[in-house]
């Protein structure tokens, strides 16, 4: 099996929901933005796709220098997040609820949630898990592939009522998930409220609540600008993820990589930065390495993945996206990850 043909087999059993698309970026052409007025949000952004395509833009707006005269060297990827080792600065984000995009026909949320960890364990990175309407305390699909990978994966909640989020992290807890955190961009979710499950907009002392309830690093999602980075990072966020939701909460924001730089500027060395939003390539992942990110989260490829391949789909896709970013800090001239500066991108 190769990834083109776990992309293959994706493409059918996603048919009418996803086409699978070369380029993944939302134009209105697209199957899930084209047809998709009235219906479930499936795989598209919210209104227009406009945030979606901004993210794939912002990455396209940059250009790598290519540096070849050097002595011979293989790059090495590895880094840690949150003080584990891991074979690459790439892991996958918390998207879930096949509910959106074809329901149980196409992939059951457990056989989801066990593909996206195992298949990241098993490629030397972390899998992140969310939630959704049909998630409850006793359904923790996540939580449960958590568990099943000894502990070796991240709980992100939806912002419901906080003694709520309290008890996923307990659970999450007792599963040794390596952290937990909060999609706080999740307050857009309508499905939630439509389904007896609301949200909320949280503030620092919601978060800070959050962060005490556990003996976990804490991660906020959802991070769009310099005063809410401000405001995690005050809480006591290890990690924040800057993320407009994949385009899917809000219409017309700008692309994360173009919101990144400022972000850095004021929080690097404070807290762990991440990013998450049209990344589909090892060159993409770079790119926003040389801005200043730590990592990155990949949402709809790593979907696609699972649907097409499973466990060894997600394997394989990570192992993919590894290797391409190997031949792009090869030929960039960095050796390693510490290696990537802003002094590779124009």
């Amino acid at each position: 099996m190769s990834v083109e043909e776990d992309r293959k087999k994706a493409k059918e059993k996603l048919k009418g929901i996803c086409g699978i698309y070369k380029i993944c970026d939302g134009d209105p052409s697209r199957l899930c933005q084209g047809q998709s007025y009235g219906r479930k949000l499936g795989m598209g952004g919210a209104g227009t796709g406009a945030s979606f395509t901004n993210n794939v833009k912002a990455l396209k707006k940059i250009k790598l220098k290519m540096r070849v005269i050097s002595e011979n060297f293989e790059p090495t990827t590895e880094t840690t997040f949150l003080g584990k080792k891991i074979s690459m600065p790439i892991m996958a984000a918390s998207v879930t609820g096949v509910n959106s995009f074809g329901g149980d026909d196409v992939i059951t949320e457990k056989e989801l949630c066990r593909a996206i960890v195992l298949g990241c364990k098993e490629a030397g990175t972390i899998g992140f898990r969310g939630e959704t309407y049909t998630y409850s305390l006793e359904n923790t699909f996540g939580i449960d592939a958590i568990a099943e990978a000894g502990g070796w994966g991240i709980k992100i909640s939806k912002p419901r009522k906080q003694e709520t989020i309290i008890k996923f992290f307990k659970k999450a807890e007792k599963a040794g998930a390596i952290a937990v955190g909060i999609d706080t961009d999740g307050c857009g979710s309508l499905i939630m409220a439509k389904h007896n499950k609301p949200v909320f907009s949280k503030t620092v002392e919601d978060l800070k609540e959050l962060v005490k309830s556990t003996s976990l690093p804490f991660i906020v999602k959802g991070i769009m600008g310099v005063k809410d980075a401000k405001e995690a990072v005050e809480a006591g966020a290890k990690a924040i993820v800057v993320s407009n939701h994949g385009g899917r909460v809000l219409d017309h924001t700008p692309g994360t990589a173009d919101i990144l730089p400022s972000i850095v500027e004021a929080y690097k060395g404070k807290t762990t930065i991440l990013i998450d939003g049209g990344i589909r390539t090892g060159y993409d992942v770079l790119k926003v390495l040389a801005l200043g990110a730590e990592g990155v989260l990949v949402g709809r490829d790593v979907i696609r993945a699972a649907v097409g391949g499973g466990i060894e789909g997600v394997t394989r896709l990570m192992n993919h996206l590894q290797s391409t970013l190997k031949k792009a800090m090869k030929m960039t001239d960095c050796k390693s990850i510490k290696d990537v500066t802003g002094d590779i991108i124009i």
